[in-house]
C-alpha cells in the first residue's frame, strides 16, 4: 500500500467530506448566495414500528448533501463515500436518493474522483468537477423545455410564515404541478394519500404563482384562484387556517355573491350550481386562470355529473385535481378527464417514510356474520310484518334487516376493548345509516354511563340530521385540548374532510365496498400526533370490510397487525385466534358508487342515508329480540417477506420468522450470547412484530427465558425458565465467581437475581439498572465499577461473561 492510499484509507467518511468534498462544492459556486449546499440533510423521519403495543422509530433517510439554486429548489444529491473507498461505491445510494427526491441530477465520490448522474440524459459518467449552479439549471430548463421567461414562477419562494417547511415529497408536487402550468398543460392530476397534507401543496402553488404574478395571458396581474370542492367542510377549514396569509384577497362565494374583485376564491359545487340559479355563470368563463379540485375522484369528473358543468364552463381555465385515490375502476372517470397523475405519494409509501402513523387491525366476528341469519317461521319484526323468509348475511344487516342484538353485541365489545386500552382514545364508528349510527349511540352511552355521568358529550352522533350541533360536536372532537367527545358515531358525513390527528380507533360497523372510500376511511386515523401520544392507530372491523380490501395487492399500505376477536351476544370475548393473514379477496361490490351527489346544497353535506319519512312503510326489517355473540378473534399479519398476509398462529409466526433469520439454533445462540449481536437479534425481530411480552402470553409461558421461548417455537427445543438457567449458571460458572471479591460476587449473584425476576433485556441499560436498589448500596455506577471490577471496561467484561454464562450449552 503506497503513502497515499495509506493517508486515504485513514480518512472517514465525515474526514472526506470535510476535507475534499466541501471545498469542491465551494469551488463550484454552490456556498454563494443565493444557492446553498445543504448537508447532512435528513428527508424522512423514520418508519415507526408497533410490537406488542410498543413504539419505535425505524431510520431517518439522510442525504450527503443536497444543493440548492434557491432555499425550495433543490437541483441535485451528492453521496459521499470515504476516500479510501471507490467513487462507485456510492452510484447506487446516490441514485436512491435522486429518484425518491425527484432530482434530475446526482452525484457520487469519494473525494478525488466525480461520478454525475444525469437523469435527463440517461447518462452516468466520471467528471472533473461538480456543475455550478447556474450550468444544472440551465441544463434542468432546456431538459424539460421550460422557456427562461417562466424560470421566476418556479423559483418564487415558498411562504414559510407559519413556521412549516413543505416535506419533501410535498416539494415535488408543488414543482411538477407549476412546471406543469408552465409548460401549457390544462388538466393537472397529483395523488396524495390522506394524511399527507394536500392543502398545504395547494396553498404553497397558490401562493407561488400569485406572488409571481403568474396567469393564463402573460399580463403583468396576480391570478384569480378558484380553490373547489363538495363540502364546506373542505373550503372553510383551509380558508381561515392554510391560506390566512392571503389576507383580503379571500373570498367564498356562497349565499349568492359573487364578487369579482378579490383573487382567491373559495368555493363548493352545491353553492354554485343548485335548482334555482346557476351561480357560477355570473362569473366570465375566463375570469379563473387556476382552478384546484379538492377530493377530484368524487363526482365532478363524470360526465354525466351535474357538477361537470362547472368545470365544463371554466374551460379555459388551467384545472389542477387533488386526490387521495389511485386509478382503479372507481376512480376512472377522475383519470379519463385529468389524465395519468403528474406525482403519486402513497399511504404505503407515506408509513414508511415516517410521515403517517401505522395501524393494526382487529377483525371482530359475530356469530350472525360468521355463519348468516334466518328468521323463524312467520317472524314478526318490531311493527308486526313477517320477516320475508331468507338467509341473510353482512352486507344485509342495518339495510334489509337490522338486528339490535347485533349492535348491542359490537357495542359491549368496543366498550370492552376501550376499557383494557384507553377509554379516551378518539374512536370514530362508521355505521350503516343515520339511524343505525343513532342506536349505536344509544347503546354505548348507556354501557359507559359512568363516563357519561361526567361527560355528557363522551358518546356523540354526528351525521347529516345534526347540523351545527353535529358541526360543534366535531370540533371538539378534533380538538386535540379537549377530553371528549371520545366517540362519534356516523354514516357518510366523516369518510373524507375531517382533520382529526387524535383518532386512534376506526371502527367499521358496515360494508364498505367501495376502494376509495375505505381507503377515505382509513385516512382518517393516519395522521400523527407524536407529543400527544397518537403514534398508531386500530381498525376495529366487525363486517370483514377491512381483511378484504387488504388482500387486494394494489392496496398500498399493509397493516403492522390484524386481530379477529370472537365475541358473544353480550360482547364478551369467548375466544381468540391470533393469526397473521392476508387471503384472496372475494368479488367487491360497490355500495355507494354515485352517493357523494346527494348532498345538501346550503352545507354541502351527504345526505344520502334519509330517515324513513312520515307515513311511509318503514324500508327495513327491524328485529329486537334474538341473540347474537362474538366468536372469533384473529390476528393477521404479513410474512416474513413482507409481501403477503398469511392466516397463521402468532406463535407459528414467530417460529417461522427465527428460522428465516438464524437457520440453527446454534446461530441464534451465538448471537443472542453477545450482548452486541444481541441488540441486532432484537432489532431483527422487532421489525418483524415478533413481541416477547405476547409471546409468553399466546404461549402461557410468562416465566421462560426469551432465548428459549424462541428456539421452542423455531425447533421445539426443551423449554428452560429464567430461574432454571439462573442456577445452571451458577453451578458451572464458579471459575468466573471465583476472579472477584466478595462484595463483586454479591453484586453478580444480585445481577443473577434481577435476571430471575425481570429477564435478560434489562441488561441492555446496565448503568441504569445499578442505579436502583439494592444496587446503590454499594455506591453510584463508577464506583461500583471502580471499586469492584477495576473500572468500566472491567465491569463490563463481568457482565458480559456472566450472559455469555446464562447461555452457554450445558450437557
Amino acid at each position: 500500500m503506497t503513502g497515499e492510499q495509506t493517508k486515504n484509507s485513514a480518512k472517514t467518511e465525515a474526514d472526506t467530506c470535510r476535507e475534499l468534498v466541501t471545498p469542491k462544492l465551494v469551488a463550484a459556486g454552490w456556498s454563494t448566495e443565493p444557492f446553498a449546499i445543504g448537508e447532512q440533510r435528513t428527508f424522512t423521519n423514520g418508519r415507526i414500528f408497533v410490537a406488542g403495543g410498543k413504539v419505535r422509530r425505524g431510520k431517518q433517510r439522510r442525504a450527503d448533501y443536497l444543493l440548492f439554486y434557491r432555499r425550495d429548489m433543490p437541483l441535485a444529491v451528492v453521496e459521499a463515500k470515504e476516500a479510501g473507498l471507490l467513487a462507485e461505491t456510492g452510484v447506487q445510494q446516490a441514485r436512491d436518493y435522486a429518484e425518491t427526491l425527484g432530482l434530475k441530477f446526482a452525484y457520487a465520490t469519494n473525494g478525488h474522483r466525480i461520478i454525475e448522474i444525469d437523469y435527463l440524459t440517461g447518462t452516468e459518467r466520471e467528471v472533473e468537477r461538480f456543475a455550478t449552479p447556474e450550468e444544472l439549471f440551465a441544463r434542468l430548463t432546456a431538459g424539460v423545455h421550460l422557456p427562461l421567461a417562466a424560470a421566476p414562477h418556479l423559483l418564487e419562494p415558498f411562504n414559510l410564515a407559519s413556521g412549516k417547511v413543505p416535506r419533501y415529497y410535498q416539494q415535488i408536487a408543488i414543482h411538477r404541478v407549476i412546471e406543469a402550468i408552465l409548460l401549457g398543460q390544462k388538466r393537472i392530476l397529483a395523488t396524495l394519500a390522506t394524511g399527507t397534507g394536500k392543502t398545504c401543496v395547494a396553498f404553497q402553488i397558490c401562493w407561488t404563482l400569485w406572488s409571481s404574478r403568474w396567469n393564463r395571458t402573460g399580463e403583468y396581474r396576480r391570478p384569480k384562484i378558484l380553490f373547489l370542492a363538495d363540502r364546506n367542510l373542505l373550503v372553510d377549514d383551509p380558508m381561515a387556517k392554510m391560506f390566512a396569509p392571503f389576507g383580503d384577497a379571500r373570498h367564498k362565494i356562497a349565499g349568492g355573491d359573487v364578487s369579482q374583485s378579490r383573487d382567491m376564491y373559495f368555493g363548493i359545487y352545491q353553492a354554485l350550481t343548485n335548482a334555482s340559479a346557476d351561480v357560477f355563470r355570473q362569473y366570465r368563463p375566463d375570469f379563473f386562470d387556476l382552478i384546484i379540485i379538492d377530493e377530484c375522484h368524487r363526482g365532478s369528473s363524470r360526465d354525466e355529473s351535474t357538477w361537470r358543468a362547472v368545470l365544463d364552463y371554466f374551460e379555459p381555465a388551467v384545472q389542477f385535481g387533488m386526490t387521495a385515490t389511485p386509478l382503479r375502476e372507481d376512480s376512472r372517470d377522475t383519470y379519463d378527464y385529468f389524465g395519468n397523475p403528474i406525482y403519486t405519494y402513497s399511504l404505503r409509501q407515506g408509513i414508511e417514510d415516517g410521515f403517517l402513523a401505522p395501524y393494526r387491525v382487529h377483525r371482530v366476528i359475530t356469530t350472525v356474520d360468521a355463519a348468516g341469519w334466518r328468521p323463524s317461521k312467520d317472524e314478526l319484526d318490531r311493527f308486526g310484518r313477517v320477516v320475508p323468509d331468507d338467509e341473510y348475511e353482512t352486507k344485509d344487516f342495518e339495510r334489509v334487516v337490522a338486528l339490535r342484538s347485533r349492535t348491542k353485541a359490537i357495542a359491549r365489545h368496543l366498550t370492552d376493548f376501550l376499557k383494557s386500552t384507553d377509554r379516551f382514545a378518539k374512536t370514530l364508528i362508521f355505521c350503516v345509516d343515520q339511524e343505525h349510527a343513532a342506536e349505536m349511540r344509544q347503546e354505548l352511552v348507556n354501557l359507559n354511563s359512568d363516563l357519561v355521568q361526567q361527560y355528557p358529550d363522551y358518546v356523540c352522533r354526528v351525521t347529516a340530521d345534526e347540523g351545527a350541533i353535529g358541526l360543534t360536536h366535531l370540533a371538539n372532537f378534533q380538538d386535540v385540548d379537549k377530553p371528549t367527545p371520545v366517540i362519534l358515531t356516523t354514516s357518510q358525513l366523516l369518510t373524507t374532510g375531517v382533520d382529526a390527528e387524535m383518532v386512534k380507533n376506526v371502527v367499521l360497523a358496515r360494508v364498505v365496498g367501495s376502494r376509495a372510500e375505505f381507503k377515505q376511511i382509513v385516512g382518517r386515523g393516519t395522521r400523527l400526533k407524536v407529543d400527544y401520544g397518537k403514534e398508531y392507530f386500530s381498525i376495529i372491523d366487525f363486517t370483514g370490510t377491512a381483511t378484504r380490501h387488504f388482500a387486494d395487492p394494489d392496496f398500498d399500505g399493509d397493516p403492522a397487525r390484524i386481530e379477529e376477536v370472537l365475541v358473544d351476544e353480550a360482547g364478551e370475548q369467548v375466544a381468540i385466534l391470533e393469526v397473521m393473514a392476508e387471503t384472496e379477496a372475494p368479488e367487491q361490490e360497490d355500495a355507494i358508487s354515485h352517493a357523494y351527489e346527494l348532498t345538501d346544497p346550503g352545507t354541502g353535506i351527504a345526505a344520502n342515508e334519509p330517515w324513513v319519512e312520515f307515513n311511509t312503510e318503514p324500508r327495513k326489517y327491524y328485529i329486537d329480540g334474538g341473540e347474537v355473540e362474538v366468536i372469533g378473534h384473529l390476528v393477521y399479519d404479513l410474512d416474513t417477506d413482507g409481501k403477503k398476509l398469511q392466516v397463521v398462529k402468532y406463535t407459528d409466526y414467530s417460529g417461522r420468522a427465527v428460522r428465516t433469520l438464524y437457520p440453527t439454533r446454534e446461530a441464534l445462540q451465538s448471537a443472542w450470547a453477545d450482548p452486541d449481536t444481541r441488540i441486532e437479534v432484537l432489532r431483527e425481530l422487532a421489525e418483524r412484530g415478533i413481541s416477547f411480552e405476547e409471546l409468553a402470553a399466546s404461549s402461557e409461558q410468562p416465566d421462560a427465558d426469551p432465548f428459549d421461548l424462541l428456539c421452542h417455537l423455531a425447533w421445539n427445543a426443551p423449554l428452560l425458565t429464567r430461574r432454571q438457567r439462573a442456577e445452571q449458571a451458577r453451578r458451572q460458572s464458579t471459575s468466573l465467581f471465583a476472579e472477584y471479591s466478595d462484595t463483586a460476587r454479591e453484586i453478580l449473584t444480585l445481577l443473577l437475581d434481577r435476571y430471575v425476576e425481570r429477564g435478560i433485556l434489562q441488561f441492555n441499560a446496565l448503568s441504569e439498572l445499578i442505579k436502583v436498589q439494592p444496587f446503590d448500596r454499594y455506591g453510584s455506577p463508577s464506583e461500583i465499577a471502580t471499586r469492584h471490577f477495576g473500572g468500566v471496561r472491567g465491569m463490563k467484561d463481568a457482565v458480559s461473561r456472566l450472559q455469555g454464562a446464562l447461555y452457554r450449552p450445558h450437557a
